[in-house]
């Protein structure tokens, strides 16, 4: 399915690459803090914003948008300060999972079929 780009489908790709970057950064940080639940709350927010981002676009763009501002928290985040030290810091298999996960979730909402994309009609409605 194709899909025009107007101004409004622009500027929501924009606003889902910004949702991602702070889903990303939140979800990062939760996963650190946190180990078995907060790996939990970071894949449900990234699962809620890549369904949310295919649902309102209505094509895989908008997981994709989702999913580069998410890579790019990630990217921020494990860059090495001045100070020698990481943000990040990748002791636990946390983060590799919260990396695998996402990066699954991501795929998965991007090549979903739903009901979204058929347009509904009355007379195939109750059967």
């Amino acid at each position: 399915m194709t899909a025009t780009l107007t101004p409004a489908r622009i500027a929501t790709l924009f606003g889902l690459l910004a949702a991602g970057l702070l889903t990303g950064a939140a979800g990062w940080l939760v996963v650190d803090l946190w180990f078995p639940a907060g790996l939990l709350l970071g894949l449900l927010a990234l699962f809620g914003l890549f369904l949310g981002g295919r649902i309102a676009v209505g094509t895989g763009f908008g997981v994709g948008a989702g999913a580069i501002g998410w890579f790019l928290a990630y990217v921020l985040l494990s860059a090495p300060r001045p100070e020698g030290d990481f943000l990040l810091g990748s002791s636990g298999i946390a983060t590799y999972a919260y990396l695998l996960g996402g990066t699954v979730l991501a795929v998965m909402c991007a090549t979903l079929r739903g009901p979204f994309e058929r347009p509904v009609s009355a007379a195939q409605s109750g059967k």
